[in-house]
């Protein structure tokens, strides 16, 4: 009977509009989850998979030696695409010349991501057996021959490389590249036991199967063996792809608590609606089971209704923004399963965990609210509501982001919000006690509504400050993140590397670049050195520490070591002050964390069979991605001085110059020079990528935003309604009400803007400090620009919401009421 009874009332409140507004909160916070998860996992995947084309594959295993082959079958296994390769350095010899190069041996499958570029095209054949692919300034270097000696084996000089998909920006590798096929490596002899090998295993697959393999591979590997992924910090887009996968996470966590904010505020309004027909129903005799079993089947029906629609409706907008994207952005397909089931997860987790608390208020008013409307029973248990809605928020953020870090920042940040919005709003709004009821005033009608309601108006404010909070701080970061990289990026990026710079060619050098007006970096001199001990104890490499030799760790390679008598660009000093004495060093903050180095430490360098101990005199950090010239390790000029050592320089180069390149060349034969422009071309498409996905996700927040809103003006309609017909009894003016609903909702969209302000700014500072690793600073145009904004939005907002009360007349009202 009661499940008969509960489904009359279910249609019949359906009909009349009761259940709408709460289940188009929850369509829409459905729809807007789902869609942010599917968008998001789909521009993610396209960002991920045009980052792997930088590595040429998914993942890599790097090692010393040769992997396990028990790894590689769990990788066929799992059914991933496997390329094997080498990486060694060795002689080449035409005649009587002879050059060093670095030899890349790969076999048939290389590359799995992206495609070798040859001087005449693109290509996704191989070198034939016998023949070797080289760099075109190798052919310079010997004369141009047809073939070259390499080890015990003869080959033929075959096509010339423009660039691997792998290559990767290491200007320091001045030795020429030459690729050749991987069976072909054993005739040359050139491999012996203890000879310097990278062996490199890429691997290529869909998230799944790269997920289980990560899962069962990592942890086999030795210390030695480094696990290679776009993120990893081998890409030089690792810092770009990893805020913006943050930052798709934290937009995705903001439409979260949008949503759930939407519900929260739906399910109270609909039990406040219900207040007089529970004590009603208690009059006449009904159980608390059966009032039970009434307002929890509405509540299921409603979350299922709102699930499907919204999952509908998430899948109709991902089809609808994929018709918008790119197509080489839009061919790339995310999982379906996850969002779907997220979807469904933020419905009935958000559904039952934000209404449990106004349910318990609705079940436990008294049957004597018939007589006395006031009543709204117990409101004890406010902490069970608090408890309920961070849990909810938590679990829903944790399974979206898997983030426990980003999850906690966005919970903190939330409870304070809460608090200072809160304590805030209350003080602001009561500052309008003292104001009279007088109607002939419509500002002073205003302030008097916001005192009446200043309990309900408190809330409001709190919903509409959090939209206004979250919707800030998505676009602040969106466009410090855009800034960001536009500055590591701009338009006269450098673009062309020189390296090899003897000593007496930099003044020829500077001239030439300044005659031919090319704005080029400053040219660092570049000495190779090996860090031998930290503090007098003496450091090894990971390949030792796995042969069980003890020591501190330290770097397994020579560093390039320069000097410079101020801070260089895109450095900036985190800890203690530049070199000033002459045995100083400045230390870039990655290696000291990670090799344990404090201010003050003495590190002892082998340079040129001779031994230089400097003392850490500053901790920096540096912006790698910029494309310019940058050190581990940066000298005072007295320290290096004694040693030989050559230059290095960048500069950037229009496609209108090019023949500046053929002059330097026949100018500085001995210089090196390095064109990275397609790898500047490839990196700012990732780039303008990354761009549209955070314009998309911010589209959707906006959207989630003003749900927010809608639901939080809804909520004080019927109190607004019975004020609108009591005034319209002592003849209020039609013009009076709108001009103060007007200013009503203006106040409360400015002091909501203004809160806002100061709450974003906090929030910034603790994501761009603790998240995202960005500068912090302020944003002055908010402080005017915010409350403005706000009372505008807000009062149309809420003169589009009260259009149809304030067009009624007065017995129209009473009748309603």
């Amino acid at each position: 009977m009661e499940w008969t009874l509960a489904w009359r009332l279910f249609k019949r409140e359906l009909k009349q509009g009761q259940l709408l507004l709460i289940i188009l909160a929850l369509t829409l916070a459905v729809l807007s989850v789902t869609g942010l998860a599917r968008v998001s996992e789909r521009l993610q995947v396209a960002i991920n998979g045009q980052a792997s084309k930088f590595i040429a594959a998914d993942r890599i295993i790097n090692s010393p030696v040769p992997v396990d082959e028990t790894i590689l079958k769990q990788a066929q296994i799992l059914g991933l695409k496997l390329s094997r390769n080498l990486q060694f350095n060795s002689m080449v010899y035409s005649g009587d010349a002879f050059q060093l190069v670095t030899v890349r041996a790969v076999d048939n499958a290389y590359p799995l991501k992206g495609k070798i570029e040859l001087k005449n095209g693109a290509t996704d054949t191989m070198p034939t057996k016998g023949t070797l692919w080289y760099e075109s300034r190798l052919g310079a270097l010997l004369d141009q021959p047809k073939t070259v000696e390499l080890g015990n084996s003869q080959f033929i000089l075959g096509a010339v490389i423009n660039r691997l998909p792998d290559a990767g920006f290491n200007i320091f590798a001045s030795a020429p590249l030459v690729l050749m096929r991987l069976d072909d490596v054993a005739a040359t002899g050139v491999i012996q036991p203890g000879s310097r090998v990278t062996y490199l295993y890429q691997f290529a697959g869909n998230s799944p199967q790269l997920q289980a393999f990560e899962t069962y591979a990592k942890p086999l590997l030795s210390s030695s063996q480094r696990w290679v992924d776009t993120q990893s910090g081998d890409s030089p887009i690792a810092s770009a792809v990893k805020r913006a996968e943050r930052f798709l996470l934290l937009s995705s966590l903001m439409g979260i608590a949008l949503a759930c904010a939407a519900i929260g505020i739906a399910a109270q309004r609909y039990c406040q609606r219900h207040y007089d027909v529970v004590a009603m129903v208690k009059t006449f005799g009904a159980s608390a089971k059966q009032i039970r079993i009434l307002f929890g089947t509405h509540l299921l029906l409603v979350t299922v209704a709102g699930v499907v629609f919204g999952l509908l409706g998430g899948l109709l907008l991902d089809a609808t923004i994929t018709l918008a994207l790119p197509s080489d952005i839009a061919a790339y397909a995310a999982p379906l399963g996850r969002p779907l089931m997220l979807g469904i997860a933020t419905g009935f987790i958000s559904a039952f965990m934000f209404s449990a608390y106004p349910l318990l208020r609705l079940l436990d008013i008294p049957p004597l609210r018939v007589l006395q409307r006031q009543l709204e029973g117990s409101s004890i248990g406010m902490w069970l509501h608090l408890s309920l809605s961070l849990i909810a928020m938590g679990l829903l953020g944790w399974l979206y982001s898997r983030s426990l870090a980003l999850t906690l920042t966005v919970i903190a940040s939330v409870v304070l919000l809460g608090l200072m919005l809160g304590l805030m709003g209350m003080l602001l709004i009561r500052m309008g006690q003292t104001v009279g009821m007088k109607t002939s005033n419509p500002f002073a009608l205003a302030l008097a509504g916001l005192r009446r309601r200043a309990k309900q108006n408190a809330l409001q404010l709190v919903g509409f400050s959090s939209a206004l909070v979250l919707l800030l701080t998505i676009l602040a970061l969106r466009q410090d993140l855009l800034n960001e990289w536009q500055k590591q990026l701009p338009e006269n990026a450098p673009n062309y590397f020189l390296v090899n710079i003897a000593p007496e060619e930099v003044k020829p050098l500077q001239h030439f670049l300044q005659q031919h007006e090319i704005n080029a970096t400053d040219i660092y001199p570049v000495i190779r050195g090996r860090l031998n001990a930290i503090n007098g104890e003496e450091v090894i490499t990971p390949e030792q520490q796995d042969q069980g030799q003890r020591g501190r760790l330290g770097i397994s390679r020579e560093l390039n070591l320069t000097w410079r008598n101020a801070v260089p660009p895109n450095n900036q000093i985190l800890e203690g002050h530049f070199n000033q004495a002459k045995d100083d060093v400045s230390v870039e903050s990655g290696v000291a964390e990670r090799l344990g180095i404090a201010l003050g430490d003495r590190l002892s360098f082998v340079i040129d069979n001779q031994n230089v101990t400097v003392k850490v005199a500053s901790i920096r950090s540096v912006q790698w991605e910029t494309m310019q010239p940058n050190f581990f390790m940066i000298f005072t000029e007295q320290a290096l001085s004694p040693f030989a050592y050559t230059s290095m320089a960048s500069f950037h180069l229009n496609d209108g110059q090019k023949k500046v390149v053929l002059a330097l060349i026949r100018q500085f034969p001995t210089v090196s020079i390095i064109d990275v422009g397609a790898i500047i071309a490839q990196l700012k498409g990732i780039i303008s990528q990354v761009s549209l996905a955070l314009t998309l996700v911010l589209i959707l927040v906006v959207m989630a935003s003003a749900l927010v809103m809608v639901a939080q003006t809804e909520a004080g309609m019927a109190t607004r309604q019975r004020e609108l017909a009591v005034l319209r009894t002592f003849g209020a003016p039609g013009r009076l009400l709108k001009w103060a609903t007007a200013l009503e909702f203006a106040l409360l969209g400015c002091i909501a803007g203004l809160l806002a302000a100061v709450v974003t700014e906090f929030s910034i500072w603790i994501l761009k400090t603790q998240v995202f690793d960005l500068r912090v600073y302020a944003h002055w145009l908010w402080w005017w620009g915010a409350p403005a904004s706000g009372a505008l939005l807000v009062a149309l907002l809420g003169l589009w919401r009260c259009r149809r009360l304030l067009n009624k007349s007065c017995s129209d009202l009473l009748r309603l009421e």
